[in-house]
């Protein structure tokens, strides 16, 4: 049995929780097949689904003309008109036959290894390759001449948020700069159209922003800002974030029942305010928050926001030990808290065989900042977190666990044996 027919719609939030998880994949087993789909998943949505403002469209409908998936499947007889004595190599791959796979079309599914079709063919395997890649880029350019899909082209906060931090996390696997730009341009787009002071909107469409922000747009938000200052550690990144912090405690919090509200107390009124604790298909916003809360102690070491975290986790951790599969990201949130975050700084980014010696590793339980200049370090003075590190003229990377701090570690060696 195999997975054959996909759900057509495409859904931001999907296409922003499945690269995190491929960028993990890949730092830990450095397999380039986890790189591959990372590549394609962000790919699609620079290409599909960015607004000319910065911001990240809601969804595809599943079906055009009326004919559910009908924008994504093929023809043989089409692709061997298109591709000519390519053809066979791409078929054999993508299991495209004369009969189809569905409903007489094909969807094109991997079913069969390069080194298989190499074989087959007599051929190296990364002329394979090459062949593979020429020819999704023609049959993607015919593609793109049909009637697309409807698109929902709202922008939603906690959604963008999302994204923000699926480009993050893969330029930091990566090192592509088109992916830093991607999510820096979506916090500009955040910031613009959808902020107020400390005030969030929930979407925005032709021009209007609307509707109160909820508990996730919050949490969302203020955890893909501090995604991104790891990796571009601007000031301002982590002063929104902190600022976004205070106002989630301020407004949103229940201090009866340790937990979030969905809802802040300037919201529009509703007959009762919601609480939303179980990780589904989309983190909550009460675990989400928890890990926000966690991570601006580490940075600024502020109590309060180690207060909070820990009665969320106090009073959810026996339901989520009792049912761990609705609880997938507190979990995770709790394991950080008991290893007790290891801080890393890497101070003057000159030296790129360190940086991506860092990069690559998974460090889950890892608070990891990238200083790249004198001014960076400077503006972030006031912060705990930087506290006693200056700046010099090689890169070097500090580690701290327990509030206690290496010595500036300046070889790859030294910084693995500290790990």
């Amino acid at each position: 049995a195999r997975w054959l027919v996909p759900h057509f719609e495409k859904m931001l939030y999907d296409n922003a929780l499945i690269p995190v998880n491929y960028a993990e994949a890949y730092q830990i087993t450095k397999d380039p097949f986890y790189l591959e789909v990372l590549n394609k998943t962000l790919g699609y949505i620079l290409r599909e689904m960015t607004s000319k403002e910065g911001g990240f469209y809601s969804a595809y409908d599943a079906d055009s003309e009326g004919i559910e998936g009908k924008f994504y499947v093929w023809k043989k007889s089409e692709i061997k008109e298109i591709l000519g004595d390519d053809a066979e190599i791409f078929c054999l791959y993508y299991d495209v036959t004369d009969g189809g796979n569905w409903e007489g079309n094909s969807i094109l599914c991997n079913n069969i290894n390069i080194s298989a079709v190499a074989f087959h063919f007599g051929m190296p395997e990364e002329k394979i390759k090459e062949i593979l890649i020429r020819c999704s880029e023609k049959l993607l350019k015919v593609r793109s001449k049909r009637i697309p899909p409807g698109l929902d082209d709202k922008v939603l906060t906690s959604w963008n948020a999302l994204m923000i931090t699926a480009f993050a996390k893969g330029y930091r696997v990566t090192g592509d700069a088109k992916y830093l730009s991607a999510a820096k341009n979506c916090v500009s787009f955040i910031e613009t159209k959808l902020l107020d002071d400390a005030k969030l909107l929930r979407t925005y469409k032709n021009n209007i922003a609307k509707i109160d922000g909820y508990l996730e747009d919050y949490s969302y938000f203020a955890n893909a800002l501090l995604d991104l200052f790891e990796i571009e550690p601007e000031s301002k990144y982590l002063n929104l974030a902190v600022k976004l912090g205070h106002h989630l405690v301020d407004h949103f919090w229940d201090s009866e029942n340790s937990s979030f509200f969905m809802t802040s107390d300037d919201h529009e009124k509703l007959i009762i305010r919601p609480k939303s604790n179980y990780d589904l298909s989309l983190p909550s916003g009460n675990s989400v928050s928890c890990f926000v809360m966690l991570r601006l102690f580490h940075l600024t070491h502020e109590e309060k926001f180690l207060k909070i975290a820990t009665q969320i986790m106090e009073s959810q951790a026996q339901i989520a030990a009792e049912n761990p599969f609705g609880f997938g990201y507190l979990l995770n949130t709790i394991y950080t808290y008991l290893q007790n975050p290891t801080e890393i700084t890497i101070v003057n980014s000159e030296n790129s065989e360190i940086c991506n010696f860092l990069y690559s590793k998974f460090l889950p339980e890892s608070i990891m900042v990238t200083i790249n200049n004198k001014s960076q370090l400077e503006n972030l003075s006031k912060f705990s977190f930087f506290a006693g590190k200056s700046f010099s003229d090689k890169t070097s990377v500090f580690i701290c666990r327990n509030f206690t701090c290496s010595l500036p570690l300046e070889s790859i060696s030294e910084i693995n044996s500290n790990l």
